[in-house]
């Protein structure tokens, strides 16, 4: 374990230094295991949270070509959070992603692949976000119009 390793995997997946210390070292090194055990953690943590009230968040709109329009709600705890640039980009992104996949509801939401990264749902991108920010995140509700 180096510490361009360490750096490539921050840069990737969000987590902490010492997060992805910990998943380098319990992967002996491997970097895609390592990535998939900071995931896998980040939903750990998720699950720790769920049950928190959400009482703060922001509203995100996305207009596409003058002809589809997402406005979304996205709950977290505090203000300090809703004003954070991950938890914004997070907002922004579901945006995006609603206009694009238009899901019916937000279970179906949850489990569509990511459309700039496959290899991720939208529930693990969310449960990145509420690894990043040590707080409960969930997306309340939505709506899209096309023209």
């Amino acid at each position: 374990m180096n510490t361009s390793d360490v750096a490539k995997l921050r840069e990737e997946t969000g987590a902490g230094v010492m997060d992805c210390q910990r998943a380098l070292k319990d992967a002996a090194g491997d970097f895609e295991k390592a990535k998939q055990l900071i995931i896998e953690r980040g939903a750990d943590k998720a699950t720790k949270r769920a049950e928190r009230k959400t009482g703060s968040g922001t509203l995100a709109s996305y207009l596409h070509n003058g002809r589809i329009g997402v406005l979304v709600e996205v709950r977290c705890e505090t203000d300090f959070v809703a004003q954070n640039s991950v938890f914004q980009e997070l907002a922004h992104q579901i945006a995006m992603q609603i206009a694009s996949m238009d899901p019916s509801d937000i279970t179906a939401l949850m489990e569509q692949l990511y459309v700039k990264d496959e290899s991720l749902k939208i529930s693990d991108l969310v449960n990145q976000a509420i690894a990043k920010t040590g707080e409960n995140i969930r997306i309340e509700r939505f709506c899209r119009y096309e023209i």
